[in-house]
């Protein structure tokens, strides 16, 4: 247990809410924490106990499941009773010094003498604690085991008064912070995943084949679904499973409860109920939905109603509502639209949902007098039961039921948010099919008028076409071009709100400054060269006098374009070339001139004797030679310093970092970064603080980078890599090195890099086994390493910072630069991280992508991003396979972004 680390802010934080509630109780619906004297919570080993109060308290509290463990909460401090081991995962809760907040004490369990001397201890402490009589417990928990009956039979001699505290302790569990909404949020993303892309897929797949299917076999797919990647947003299947067993029904036997076993009798093709519920780090999740095979207008009409409903509660969601209110004011709506349903409704519209599936004492139902709290999240259902359909052809259509449900999070303002928004109106879970007579009787218009509401499934009677799919389409290439078609409708609308709202704005052109080598003639130098007409470098103003006619002209350094110097005979030549308006600029040379209609020297020549007459120090050539050298050195120097300021002008400022003095920081030694800070590679540590990362070279630079100021974070593992590594896209550039970067990466090496060949004699001998098995091991290790690293540092960050991971079997090969890398998709961007400079391309940036060379005889193409600030240049990459093309279509489909394509 001493790898695993405890989110020691949500520990206090949580702790300090149940101890505040209980020294100054402000719930007005239950008192069972008024003149309460101490509570006590046992989580044993048995592996049947899905949910239970003990289990849910503990990881609420320690974010992990600890069995054989005693909590015991006294006025004024707190003692868990546990292994050895799980006690060295407890000592981190130890130590914190807040003012209220209650003494940790940590007992270890003591196996010879079955922990009678622990037990007194803990029953000595409950007896110490206020009055020592009211003993609070979670009454329906029930766990088997020596060490739980143990400590039932000791608190039954001690004769506390017990008092059941599941009700009160799971409202103050209710309300949710932002790390748990966003384990729920995964939650219902995955259960949306594996109801879209699997259910959904499934049973319409059944249906166009016209295969007998159990509901039992379908339950069983789905909770194996769970385990492949596919299904799961790429989050870690270890911390995912199913909230409780899916359930399938059809055919006229319907339980509107998640108590429901889906049965073994075969898939009926007319209405189907299904629901399902993902848990991801122990949070729940839920979703439920009916289709509706052939519905009659009646059938149709009555489901339309059951969505208004839902709506309506979702309006109704709002903070400081009992929840008995939000139930009867539902009823009245339905008796004002549709009295005749009232009967058909059920007992309640949902329940509070989180570490536990069902929390029956918070429910929206009318007995129920708890008040609704920001951020609490509900499985909303409503349903519709013993239903007829008259136009029935066959018994098991005679009798149906209608059943819709979703995870919502209660907001600030109404109406509460839908965390599961997958499609549930008519024309999305309507399955229509008709007769070969039928359809050779439908003409083009009454098609496509259909095409717009309902879905109409068109092959010989029971043939169906997967309802995921676009009405009427023949293949995958049709579904993209009509999805395609919407993404460019979307895009004009766009740019038509963007023209209009467009003013006659222009850009504010940069004039380049006026350099100015001396404000006045006092400060020219009073050199004897520059009395005796020579040239004369003044290195403190970075200016060139020369004599021109007879007279000393001052030249800053940066009107020079180039020098050269020659030597002919008996003289030395030195040229001075001078920038000027129509000459050829480099792209950070010269530019644009404050009086481009002056008139200007293009160029200057000097010339020299290499003679040395009689009686003098030198050759008058030596003023040449020196002028050129000390030319040159201020040039340098000029160019070096206009170079660091152009790198500076755009960067933005940062805060400044605040260092956490927590040793248990998240962090990483030995790695490298990437640029390097020096030519020299070097590594060092990086480690999260309060607000950033820093990162520490072993010579003692440091290159600091702020959350708020990371775009997007990436962890590539070294499946298929001989690097392991973190990458950080960064909204605003920083400067190290003395220059601005917008990527910072920092990796390790897993493996060797080059392999001498020559170095062993047989494939097979030990020493290069063993080098494989240890370069494994420290994969493995790294691997570790790194996700718990990512884990930390979300944690602590709530998840502002969030690192996304390569999808590599989406990968395809092109070149965004000079080599051709794999290019990567990740869950918001498109990546190749391994080569150096690295490609990164946020998908919420791009407006349009464009295909070029796009013809059967040509062996590739290219991919042009167009962003949606249209002053940025474009991205391209080029050399992408032809035998790819459908492939990132498809994908680029499924993001939701328009793409166009041309020969040229």
């Amino acid at each position: 247990m001493s790898s695993f680390v405890l989110d020691k802010e949500a520990f206090v934080r949580r702790v300090k809410r149940l101890y505040t509630e209980w020294r100054a109780p402000s719930i007005g619906h239950d008192d069972a924490l008024r003149n309460l004297d101490c509570i006590m919570s046992i989580v044993g080993v048995e592996e049947d106990v899905m949910y239970s109060k003990s289990m849910a308290l503990q990881l609420w509290l320690l974010g992990y499941e600890l069995t054989d463990t005693i909590s015991v909460f006294c006025s004024d401090a707190v003692y868990f009773l546990t292994s050895k081991k799980k006690i060295e995962f407890l000592k981190q809760t130890q130590n914190i010094t807040e003012e209220g907040f209650p003494e940790i004490n940590l007992l270890v369990r003591d196996r010879t003498d079955k922990d009678q001397g622990n037990f007194e201890k803990l029953i000595k402490a409950l007896q110490n604690s206020k009055k020592g009589k009211r003993l609070g417990v979670f009454a329906k928990d029930a766990y088997p085991g020596e060490f739980s009956e143990a400590w039932k039979k000791s608190l039954t001699a001690s004769k506390f008064e017990h008092v059941d505290v599941s009700t009160i302790i799971a409202y103050l569990m209710c309300p949710k912070d932002e790390s748990e909404i966003n384990n729920i949020r995964k939650a219902s993303l995955v259960s949306m995943d594996i109801f879209n892309k699997y259910l959904k897929d499934e049973i319409m797949d059944i249906i166009d084949s016209d295969r007998k299917v159990k509901h039992n076999k379908l339950s069983d797919g789905c909770e194996a679904a769970i385990g492949e990647k596919k299904y799961t947003s790429g989050l870690d299947p270890r911390l995912l499973d199913m909230a409780y067993p899916p359930i399938i029904q059809s055919g006229g036997a319907y339980s509107l409860k998640f108590s429901a076993v889906a049965d073994k009798n075969p898939l009926h093709f007319g209405v189907i109920v299904c629901s399902l519920g993902a848990r991801y780090k122990s949070y729940c999740s839920n979703i439920s939905r009916t289709f509706l095979v052939n519905p009659t207008e009646a059938m149709q009409e009555n489901y339309t109603f059951l969505v208004s409903v839902q709506e309506e509660i979702l309006k109704l969601l709002v903070p400081g509502t009992k929840l008995c209110d939000v139930y009867e004011k539902t009823l009245d709506f339905v008796k004002k639209e549709k009295p005749s349903m009232v009967d058909n409704l059920p007992k309640s519209f949902g329940f509070a949902m989180g570490l536990e599936f069902r929390e029956n004492s918070i429910v929206i139902g009318p007995k129920c007098q708890a008040l609704l709290k920001k951020n609490m999240v509900f499985n909303l259902h409503v349903g519709i039961s013993n239903l007829t359909n008259p136009e029935a052809t066959d018994k098991e259509g005679k009798n149906y039921a209608l059943f819709i449900g979703d995870t919502v999070l209660v907001g600030e303002q109404s109406p509460a948010s839908v965390m599961t928004p997958s499609k549930k109106k008519i024309k999305n879970v309507g399955i229509f099919i008709k007769d070969d007579s039928d359809e050779e009787d439908v003409d083009d218009k009454k098609t496509a008028k259909e095409d717009q509401g309902t879905e109409i499934l068109g092959r010989s009677k029971r043939n169906a076409v997967l309802e995921s799919k676009l009405r009427n389409e023949i293949n995958t290439e049709e579904k993209r071009k009509e999805h395609q078609r919407e993404l460019a409708q979307q895009l004009n609308e766009r740019a038509k709100d963007r023209l209009a709202r467009q003013g006659n704005s222009k850009e504010v052109e940069k004039v380049r400054k006026n350099t100015v080598s001396y404000k006045s003639i006092s400060q020219m130098p009073r050199e004897p060269e520059v009395k005796e007409l020579k040239l004369y470098v003044d290195k403190k103003y970075e200016t060139v006098i020369m004599p021109v006619f007879g007279i000393q002209v001052p030249f800053h350094i940066s009107t020079i374009k180039n020098i050269s110097q020659s030597v002919e005979g008996e003289y030395t030549y030195l040229r001075i070339n001078f920038f000027h308006p129509g000459a050829t600029m480099g792209r950070n040379e010269g530019g644009l001139y404050p009086q481009p209609e002056a008139t200007f020297v293009k160029e200057v020549t000097y010339r020299s004797s290499n003679v040395k007459e009689h009686g003098e120090v030198g050759a008058p050539s030596a003023n040449l030679n020196n002028a050129f050298r000390l030319i040159k050195e201020v040039q340098k120097r000029f160019k070096t310093r206009e170079a660091e300021e152009r790198e500076k002008e755009d960067l933005v400022k940062q805060d400044t970092l605040i260092l956490s003095q927590n040793k248990g920081n998240p962090k990483l030694k030995d790695l490298y970064i990437r640029p390097n800070i020096v030519t020299k590679r070097m590594t060092g540590s990086l480690e999260a603080h309060s607000n950033g990362f820093r990162y520490i070279s072993v010579r003692g630079d440091k290159v600091d980078i702020l959350y708020n100021n990371i775009k997007s974070a990436f962890f590539q593992p070294c499946d298929g890599e001989m690097i392991i590594l973190l990458h950080f896209h960064l909204k605003y550039a920083i400067m190290f090195g003395k220059k601005k970067h917008v990527d910072v990466q920092f990796y390790t090496e897993v493996g060797e890099i080059t392999t001498d060949l020559g170095k062993h004699q047989h494939m097979h001998d030990r020493d290069d086994l063993a080098a494989e098995q240890a370069e494994r091991e420290l994969r493995h290790k790294l691997k570790t390493a790194f996700k718990s690293f990512c884990e930390k540092v979300e944690t602590m960050t709530k998840s502002v910072v969030e690192f996304d991971t390569p999808f590599r079997e989406l990968g395809f090969p092109g070149a965004p630069f000079r080599s051709t890398v794999t290019l990567q998709p990740t869950s918001g961007s498109l990546v190749n991280l391994t080569e150096w400079p690295p490609f990164v391309i946020t998908l919420d940036d791009v407006e349009l992508v464009h295909f070029e060379r796009v013809e059967v005889q040509i062996s590739n193409f290219d991919m042009i991003f167009v962003f949606k600030e249209y002053n940025k240049k474009v991205a391209m990459v080029n050399a992408i396979p032809m035998n790819m093309l459908d492939h990132v279509k498809e994908w680029l489909n499924s993001c939701d972004i328009r793409y166009s394509e041309g020969f040229h």
